[in-house]
């Protein structure tokens, strides 16, 4: 089999990686209208209807049609790539961060980087290099999803624990919660591939790079071995619980004060909101435990919106997208609807983001994860085949609970399975 080398590798993710672009998804690209032009868009996430709405409201010059799929992971990603294939995909889709490696490497998307550099410095560095290679981008970020601690205050307080500034602190204060509640645990085990990304993501301990030519993966490495010996410590302690990941149990414990609290991104605000009202005005928002002296934080999650290679009308297409990530109306909207954390400059000055949440104990809850977004760790990179790296990942994980594996299990079979999947669909690998 020919090795997919600089050239593929490049349109297959290095976000930051300095390999050269080549031949990426040319579409339309140089494709202009003097008259109205309709632009489709793809997505799911809620309230991207309304943004559509705003949008069409005050832009008759270019209209865009939003088609709702569903979410990425449940065969909404599977529709655009065949669609891409066929020649029939829309101008634009809504992809994830953790997917949009995998578009580049389909070389199903185009180059807009002429079109988005007047509002380039309106984002982040490492947003940007979650939508692009080497300085170029092939969509323009919606939100991120930095991390921080949810906890019941009102149990916290009850019991007289201080809420934990650190990973250390965190494993006494597990300890402390069950003496003071038998019954009762600070926090389910991460079992979920991507949340369980989150915690790596902060500790600095990466899963893919590129050396020269050539992808690095290090799953199993002894950063990523210390996260999953420090969830494996508490399991083992039995100082968590260990329901399924996004489960009905998880959701009655929140409600019942059996769990305490859950490290997760800004969107498990409307998560634990949602499915545990019971608790409602109990909740509290703190920063996210630290790895020692290090003041990092994880991320888990955020999406873009990307521009598709056959799009004819690219430019108003990246208008639109753009748009959608700046403008006030819209951003409101989706901070409302979809509980985002906007990725822009500009979104996060939006006022919906100091409003009191009731559900949170009228603290204003997105004003701490404003402050700690800039403190993401900015290295994380990425690789191009993380449907079979998070398949096998979260198929290790899911037997910790049952005592079938452990987490270095779970690292090490993750690791030969995403080699395996690089070299099978074409890549070079290097040690």
């Amino acid at each position: 089999m020919v090795k997919r080398t600089a050239r593929l590798i490049a349109a297959a993710v290095a976000a930051a990686a300095g390999i050269a672009l080549a031949g990426c998804g040319s579409g339309d690209a140089g494709t202009q209208t003097s008259g109205p032009v309709d632009v489709t868009f793809w997505g799911w996430a809620a309230g991207y209807d309304k943004t559509v709405a705003l949008w069409n409201e005050s832009h008759p010059d270019i209209h865009v049609k939003y088609e709702a799929l569903p979410s990425g992971g449940q065969t909404g990603y599977d529709k655009m790539l065949t669609a891409a294939k066929a020649g029939t995909a829309p101008c634009l889709a809504q992809v994830g961060y953790e997917t949009f490696s995998t578009f580049l490497a389909a070389g199903v998307l185009q180059d807009i980087s002429q079109y988005v550099k007047p509002q380039r410095a309106e984002f982040p560095d490492w947003v940007w290099n979650n939508v692009g290679v080497n300085g170029a981008a092939y969509g323009v970020p919606v939100d991120t999803a930095p991390m921080a601690m949810f906890y019941r205050a009102d149990l916290f307080k009850n019991a007289n624990i201080a809420i934990p500034k650190t990973w250390e602190e965190f494993a006494t204060a597990a300890a402390a919660v069950k003496a003071a509640s038998p019954q009762a645990r600070i926090m389910n085990l991460p079992t979920d591939p991507y949340l369980y990304s989150g915690f790596a993501w902060q500790h600095g301990a990466a899963w893919f790079g590129v050396k020269g030519d050539s992808w690095t993966v290090s799953i199993d490495s002894a950063a990523n071995a210390e996260v999953g010996q420090y969830w494996q410590g508490l399991f083992t302690q039995g100082l968590v619980t260990s329901y399924p990941a996004f489960d009905a149990a998880l959701y009655s414990a929140w409600s019942k004060g059996e769990v305490w609290s859950e490290v997760g991104p800004v969107w498990s605000a409307s998560l634990i909101r949602d499915n545990a009202g019971d608790s409602a005005g109990k909740w509290a928002v703190a920063p996210m435990p630290r790895w020692g002296t290090t003041d990092a934080v994880g991320n888990s999650g955020g999406s873009s919106t990307a521009v598709m290679k056959d799009c004819k009308y690219p430019k108003q297409a990246t208008e639109f997208a753009l748009w959608m990530s700046t403008n006030d109306q819209s951003v409101s909207n989706l901070i409302a609807s979809a509980a985002i954390l906007p990725a822009s400059k500009s979104g996060l000055a939006n006022a919906a983001l100091d409003k009191p949440e009731s559900y949170y104990g009228g603290q204003a809850i997105y004003q701490l994860f404003r402050d700690e977004a800039p403190k993401v760790n900015p290295n994380w990179q990425w690789g191009p085949v993380m449907s079979a790296t998070a398949a096998s990942l979260g198929d290790g994980l899911g037997k910790v609970p049952t005592k079938g594996g452990t987490y270095q299990d779970a690292l090490s079979g993750a690791q030969k399975s995403t080699l395996s999947a690089l070299q099978a669909q074409g890549f070079s690998v290097s040690k």
